[in-house]
């Protein structure tokens, strides 16, 4: 099974975060979580979101991108944006890949689309919208992961 590793940049909403961790959690996929986070880890909807599963999660926390940096220095990075001319599916993503997803209100920061154009992927759209929801957007791009590797490890049963 792929190592999949999901990387929230200063998350705003509890709720997308809770249910990210849920898909997390579901998937065996590691969650990063870089600060400033727009809500407490302890607040109530991230919690009901994901609170059944939050003991399950593997995740850890950055002061800040540069600490994030520090602490995974040969990451394998894929930024999902809408500024991202790149196809999320045309991708064939490494074992271990760090799919790393901005903030609800504004994305990525512009340094970090600018300077890193041949990674920065898109989830397609109608080009007259803004863009997917967070935990949708981390959804299809786990399970396209996922798929590439023909679900190993996944149950397609209740178990």
């Amino acid at each position: 099974m792929k190592k999949i590793n999901i990387v929230l940049y200063a998350p705003e909403i509890p709720q997308n975060t809770g249910n990210i961790s849920r898909t997390a959690a579901v998937t065996g996929a590691a969650l990063h979580m870089i600060r400033p986070f727009g809500f407490e880890i302890t607040d109530k909807h991230l919690k009901r979101a994901g609170l059944d599963y939050w003991d399950k999660l593997d995740v850890t926390y950055y002061d800040d991108y540069e600490d994030f940096l520090a602490r995974n220095p040969d990451a394998q990075l894929y930024f999902f944006t809408a500024k991202g001319s790149i196809c999320y599916a045309d991708i064939e993503y490494p074992d271990g890949a760090y799919l790393v997803f901005g903030r609800e209100s504004v994305g990525l920061p512009d340094e970090l689309v600018r300077a890193n154009p041949e990674r920065c992927v898109r989830i397609p759209m109608l080009p007259t919208l803004r863009c997917h929801n967070l935990s949708n957007s981390v959804a299809i791009a786990v399970y396209e992961v996922l798929r590439q590797s023909g679900f190993e490890g996944m149950s397609f049963e209740r178990g």
